[in-house]
């Protein structure tokens, strides 16, 4: 698994990630809840997997590299795109969604849920952190 550690790390962390996210909807829904599967939600897949790998390369490699460097660049411009710009796509298409209900013929739904909290976006890191870390001291 050694050599297989900076691919399998990224995988995990998504898979993780994911069930949890669908774990926690399914609680709060009070039902299985794969129709909220997608973007959005605890926690951030997005983010869970950039800083997997982050934390991996930190912890085999160190952090004076400049492949770090470049995982930590990811990583922040997936994570404010998590928190800034994906949630400004989900306001457009709520109000998309209201200008589509006024019409007859209105077009599907848009989904509205897309961007993160800051809460989410750090349980993602958690998530991917505590993955590469296992992965380290098991590899």
């Amino acid at each position: 698994m050694k050599e297989f550690s900076y691919v399998i790390t990224p995988f995990l962390a998504w898979l993780i990630a994911g069930i949890l996210k669908f774990l926690i909807n399914s609680l709060k829904a009070r039902r299985f809840a794969f129709d909220l599967i997608g973007y959005g939600g605890l926690p951030s897949n997005h983010s869970a997997i950039v800083s997997s790998m982050a934390t991996l390369i930190a912890l085999k490699e160190g952090i004076n590299i400049p492949v770090f460097g470049v995982a930590i660049a990811l990583a922040f411009i997936v994570i404010l795109d998590a928190s800034s710009l994906r949630k400004q796509v989900g306001k457009h298409a709520e109000i998309i969604n209201q200008l589509n209900s006024l019409t007859k013929n209105s077009p599907s739904i848009l989904r509205e849920r897309m961007g993160h909290t800051r809460v989410e976006i750090l349980a993602g890191v958690i998530t991917g952190s505590a993955v590469a870390y296992s992965i380290f001291c098991f590899s």
